[in-house]
């Protein structure tokens, strides 16, 4: 049994282990009836395995954001609670670690990964744009579209075969919203920020150039005032990348790119100051020639 997550029961049927032993502290229970070797590093998509293997019932699915982790578009936490969507007809008691989701499934709306019964992309997305608020959902379809799993095209047709459904103008909302050429979460989340705030769309990843030279590739950019937001992330804490990133900002600062940082402390604490900045940048831009 090192190794592996098990049903105790089985174990014991099988001789493997004596109910003595499975008290042990060699053994770590996850749910009811369900151990892991103590020694293994209990992860979110371990979590979401045993469940699906063992405790929803026919015709359930990982979902929501758990869904959306087995795919590597988000990461939970190890402790977070997992969706499960579980057949509109169907009871299931509570269980502590699961959070359960009644609704209609229809055909197509679940895949196998590994012998786990996963929600689709699409049907991931959708549930998503119902159980989180606008921002949070766009994060992780940001996400979806950046590693090709679904395409908003193929988003925006899934919520209006579902019109009149709950949800389905959530998911046209986020998809509207959302961007593949968002790199990170936090990125994802200022854009969203800014637009729902009422500023034009900036583009993503813009690449400015010099006579064809490549010069920076900015995280949000609106080229026709040149102006430019660029996320200050965890790897500022490396001297040479931050080194290097501030050396190809102040090339286009001599460029005449206005740029602006947001750190993740101004992102949580102070976003309407930074709002403030940047539509003033814009509002000076649009106004004076270049």
């Amino acid at each position: 049994m090192r190794g592996r997550i098990f049903r105790g029961s089985t174990a014991i049927s099988r001789g493997l282990l004596t109910r003595n032993e499975l008290r042990s502290s060699a053994w770590r229970p996850l749910f009811r009836d369900v151990y892991a070797d103590a020694q293994i590093a209990v992860t979110h998509t371990i979590r979401c395995t045993a469940i699906g293997r063992w405790l929803v019932p026919p015709g359930a699915a990982i979902a929501g954001r758990a869904a959306a982790g087995l795919y590597g578009c988000a990461k939970p936490g190890a402790s977070e609670p997992v969706d499960v969507l579980v057949p509109a007809a169907t009871r299931i008691g509570p269980t502590a670690g699961i959070r359960v989701h009644h609704g209609e499934i229809d055909s197509g709306d679940t895949v196998d990964r590994a012998g786990v019964t996963v929600t689709s992309p699409a049907r991931t997305c959708w549930d998503l744009a119902r159980w989180l608020d606008v921002i949070e959902a766009v994060v992780v379809i940001d996400a979806m579209l950046a590693n090709r799993l679904t395409t908003a095209p193929a988003l925006r047709e899934y919520a209006l075969s579902r019109a009149g459904r709950r949800g389905w103008r959530s998911l046209l909302r986020a998809v509207d919203l959302a961007d593949a050429g968002a790199e990170s979460p936090q990125e994802s989340r200022t854009r969203v920020g800014l637009v729902l705030a009422g500023l034009p769309r900036p583009e993503t990843q813009w690449v400015v150039a010099d006579q064809g030279r490549f010069v920076a590739r900015l995280d949000l950019a609106w080229p026709q005032f040149k102006v430019a937001v660029e996320y200050d992330g965890l790897w500022h804490d490396d001297p040479e990348q931050f080194h290097r990133d501030r050396q190809r900002l102040n090339r286009l600062l001599g460029g005449d790119w206005i740029v602006l940082h947001l750190t993740a402390k101004r992102l949580r604490d102070d976003f309407d100051g930074f709002l403030a900045e940047v539509r003033a940048a814009l509002r000076a831009r649009s106004r004076s020639p270049r």
